[in-house]
């Protein structure tokens, strides 16, 4: 991704034309993350850290877009963020890890 800006803008748009098209759909994303933004425990950096490491993980460009720039509104250095990342990495390699155990499991009790 080479225009941050130029994306986000892009899907603002259209966005907004999913909104015209099914305005409930849209009314319920709304408010599901308002909802989880309103939290009495985790402050905004944390929340947004924690966002960064799972867009990574479901590999979410809009989603990268939107944390990236709240987590630096919310005072995160990009050495926190890359802390999150490493999370997110590790957890995505642990992941591979015990899909291919899966597979193991797979060939084991395969008999064709």
């Amino acid at each position: 991704m080479e225009d941050w800006d130029s994306y986000s803008a892009g899907l603002r748009a259209r966005g907004k034309e999913l909104s015209a098209i099914h305005p409930e759909l849209m009314k319920g994303f709304g408010a599901l993350s308002r909802g989880a933004s309103t939290t009495k425990h985790l402050d905004a950096k944390t929340r947004e850290m924690i966002a960064l490491a799972v867009a990574v993980t479901t590999r979410c460009e809009g989603c990268i877009d939107a944390h990236a720039r709240k987590a630096r509104a919310a005072g995160a250095t990009k050495e926190e963020v890359a802390e999150a990342l490493g999370v997110a990495i590790a957890l995505n390699a642990g992941a591979a890890l015990t899909y291919s155990l899966h597979v193991l499991d797979a060939l084991d009790g395969a008999t064709g």
